[in-house]
């Protein structure tokens, strides 16, 4: 166990960044060279060994958080990373882009500074990669079931990684040129280096996952589409390219592939971007924050010399204040934007938990992020400009925006207020208003019989099959059924729906089920429920 009293005596210190102006000049990560293990090994001993660890509440994976902080505490490193990866098959991805909410929920933060629980993650992650103990972990006998998962992103690679262990033959279907979803091209290279997603695919494709890429199940075949990612044609239990052609070809339809497969796992994610429908969207110089971010991200891969959406030497406005929006302003500061200014409609958060919010419930406080210490860094303030809404676009004469006009809102309502109108020059404007459920265009849906719920993501039932099971063998998971959610969330909604896939092929399993399909986060209102189905 840790020391009793550690959390009396240490008091909380995160793991330092980059300088600022070190980490603008490079795409390395914040954390990049930094020395973890003295820091992280005296900051895991603060872990209380509470009877009750509610940091497991705050994670919907139910880490064991506790345990790997011992183990880390004492520095038994192989201990730790064995515990670690108990529940999650990816603690690099999480221990980098996770939110933490374990942290709000440590009991340290009834009166004190949480652990640093995702710097002990992240830790553990790297260095048991450090010492060589990320091995491959085929399954001992194959079961003869063939299952097809659709899109690469978290949910799809946990699902697809935990049925092959258990001894499925899976391929991995995914639409763009590489294999990881928003992985590949939605996090920016500083908060994520690709190089650990190429890790993990490689251990994948060791273990007889195969992957093809290129290939838009339910809609046309992109470029590219039928080409097995590099490596794939290798991998499997049951040969190469047999293999891949009864786990799914490119372009073709998804009831093609429901009929030739056991059981298809739908893992899109939430890709239905929202809108902003004012006058003057239709602008040169105004586009969706993926694209931009996909862009930027494709020139780390080497695919462009020059992003062709850059921000260089332009007076940037992002609107938007979530995640997503803090990727594009960390993104537009190493491009050489002049200015970044972004726009959040809702009001300022305060630093401490609201009435509404108790402890261990995940709060909306006053958050900096590391793009908003840099842009700090750079102009001397925070980017953000709260309780603040779009009005209009105003272009020049060849048709580029220029500038936008925006207007301070009530806070509830969020109505324009009468005489807070005002110009902010622009000559790139990034909307990162999130999605709202899963792509409606293609034949996706209509092929494999998904139905929509009252909030537009595809209908499924606690187990996660699809429609209440009115399309047999045909499961949802990720953001495709639960909406805009965190990588943690679909990561554990990855291993639950490969435990009731696992179930439906062969009639019971032994793989862990953290969550049921219809789980949420903590509120005040009511708990989490980890189900059973």
């Amino acid at each position: 166990m840790t020391d009793p009293f550690g959390f009396l005596k240490i008091p909380r210190e995160a793991v330092p960044a980059r300088p600022v102006e070190e980490r603008l000049g490079d795409w390395h990560e914040v954390y990049a060279g930094q020395a973890l293990l003295p820091l992280v090994s005296r900051q895991a001993d603060r872990c209380m060994d509470c009877g009750i660890p509610f940091c497991h509440t705050g994670c919907p994976l139910g880490n064991l958080i506790p345990e790997w902080n011992a183990y880390a505490a004492h520095g038994d490193w192989r201990a730790a990373y064995e515990r670690l990866h108990a529940t999650n098959n990816f603690p690099e991805v999480t221990g980098r882009l996770c939110p933490a909410p374990c942290e709000d929920a440590c009991v340290l933060t009834i009166n004190a500074d949480p652990v640093t629980i995702k710097n002990v993650e992240q830790a553990i992650a790297d260095e048991g990669l450090r010492r060589g103990y990320l091995t491959p972990r085929p399954p001992e006998k194959q079961s003869g079931k063939t299952v097809a998962v659709i899109g690469s992103g978290p949910a799809g690679l946990a699902a697809a990684q935990q049925l092959t262990r258990a001894g499925h033959s899976v391929t991995v279907h995914e639409r763009a040129d590489r294999i990881g979803g928003l992985l590949r091209y939605g996090i920016p290279e500083f908060k994520m280096e690709k190089s650990h997603l190429d890790r993990r695919i490689e251990q994948m494709r060791a273990e007889g996952t195969l992957f093809v890429t290129g290939a838009d199940i339910g809609g046309a075949a992109g470029p590219g589409a039928g080409a097995a990612d590099p490596g794939a044609g290798a991998a499997g239990p049951a040969g190469s390219d047999a293999a891949e052609g009864r786990g799914g070809v490119a372009g073709t339809s998804a009831a093609d592939l429901r009929e030739r497969c056991d059981a298809v796992v739908v893992a899109i994610g939430a890709g239905e971007r929202r809108e902003l429908p004012v006058p003057g969207r239709a602008l040169r110089g105004i586009h969706q924050a993926m694209e931009y971010l996909t862009c930027a991200n494709r020139v780390r891969e080497g695919d462009y010399a020059v992003s062709p959406v850059t921000a260089r030497g332009r007076h940037v406005v992002i609107v938007g204040g979530g995640d997503t929006g803090s990727d594009c302003l960390g993104t537009a500061l190493r491009q050489g934007a002049i200015s970044v200014v972004q726009l959040d409609i809702n009001p300022e958060p305060g630093p401490d938990r609201s009435e509404g919010e108790p402890w261990p419930v995940y709060p909306k406080t006053y958050r900096i992020s590391h793009a908003h210490e840099e842009a700090r860094g750079c102009e001397g303030r925070d980017p953000r400009l709260f309780s603040s809404a779009t009005l209009r676009f105003e272009g020049d004469a060849s048709g580029r925006v220029r500038a936008l006009h925006l207007t301070a809102v009530e806070p509830v309502a969020r109505s324009p207020l009468a005489g807070t109108e005002h110009v902010i020059p622009t000559g790139l404007v990034l909307l990162a208003l999130g999605f709202s459920g899963p792509e409606r265009a293609g034949g996706l849906r209509e092929q494999l019989g998904l139905e929509l719920d009252e909030r537009g993501n595809f209908a499924r039932d606690a187990g996660f099959a699809a429609g209440g099971g009115r399309a047999p063998g045909v499961f949802v998971a990720g953001d495709a059924g639960r909406g805009q959610s965190l990588v943690v969330w679909a990561i554990a909604e990855g291993r639950a729906v490969a435990a009731a896939v696992d179930r439906y092929l062969t009639g019971s399993t032994c793989l862990p089920a953290p969550v049921a399909a219809h789980d949420r986060p903590m509120t005040a209102l009511g708990r989490m429920r980890y189900g059973e189905f």
